[in-house]
């Protein structure tokens, strides 16, 4: 990986040549070092594994692929130029026009839609979905999309009572075998999810029978993203490890030590039948 980037970074491989006749996993590696990408968020790759998460969740040439809720953009940046020209990428985002959601979606839509029109080498073919359940909650076509991933998004539904929606909506706009991943933040099984899921831990069992309940089969783990570090019983929940860091500089070094949080990843997919 390392010998592939500083290639890539020699030769000045960015952009357009983003399209050209790279493999999905060098087209993501090329993505996630790319210089449209600032030093905080590149930096971030060494906890979030793009390439092996991506290709793990099944990431293919061809596919119509849809990122649920991609907050400010982190995997959007690495998603879209990868995909660009090799298939069709769809932005679930927030909104805007559902009123009294909490302020940080519509500011983070604004910044994400302002991230679209400065880099539209990169961001032209990118589609977008309007997504605020209940009030706006659907994703469109039945059987539309081949691959809808999810990232950190699970303990939030769970808080809102909206994730057997959700996920049965996932499962309607999938197409016949095609697959949802998730990436998630882990507390231990048998923990009760509406208390885990303050701390923004959710169980990889509360996750299982989530997308069970909708129809769709677990096919595998991965412990790409899995931290033994996380102790998971931290002050200000998952939020006080870093990106976040909520306690600022109280015991700042420890929490960057440990690094970001113990994460599940799992594929499912959606029976042929």
């Amino acid at each position: 990986m390392f010998r592939l980037s500083v290639v890539m970074l020699m030769l000045g491989l960015t952009g357009n040549l983003l399209a050209g006749d790279l493999s999905v996993a060098a087209r993501i590696e090329a993505a996630m070092f790319g210089d449209h990408r600032s030093a905080e968020n590149a930096a971030r790759n060494r906890y979030r594994h793009p390439v092996g998460t991506l290709t793990f969740l099944g990431l293919e040439d061809g596919m119509t692929v849809m990122e649920i809720w991609p907050g400010a953009g982190w995997y959007t940046e690495v998603l879209a130029p990868a995909i660009r020209d090799h298939g069709k990428f769809i932005v679930a985002g927030y909104d805007v026009a559902v009123p009294d959601q909490p302020e940080y979606r519509y500011r983070l839509q604004k910044r994400l839609l302002e991230k679209f029109a400065a880099n539209p080498e990169l961001y032209d073919q990118v589609g977008m979905v309007k997504f605020s359940p209940p009030q706006s909650a659907s994703l469109g076509e039945a059987g539309s999309v081949d691959l809808i991933l999810t990232f950190r998004n699970t303990h939030g539904w769970i808080q809102d009572g909206l994730a057997e929606s959700n996920f049965a909506e996932f499962a309607r706009v999938l197409k016949p075998g095609g697959i949802l991943g998730v990436v998630q933040h882990r507390a231990a099984d048998r923990m009760d999810p509406a208390e885990t899921a303050e701390q923004g831990y959710v169980s990889e069992q509360a996750v299982v029978e989530l997308a069970s309940a909708a129809g769709l089969e677990l096919e595998a783990r991965s412990r790409v993203n899995a931290n033994p570090l996380d102790t998971k019983d931290h002050p200000e929940g998952v939020w006080t490890l870093p990106p976040s860091l909520r306690l600022e500089d109280q015991d700042k070094d420890k929490y960057l030590a440990i690094g970001e949080s113990d994460r599940m990843t799992l594929r499912f997919r959606k029976p042929v039948d």
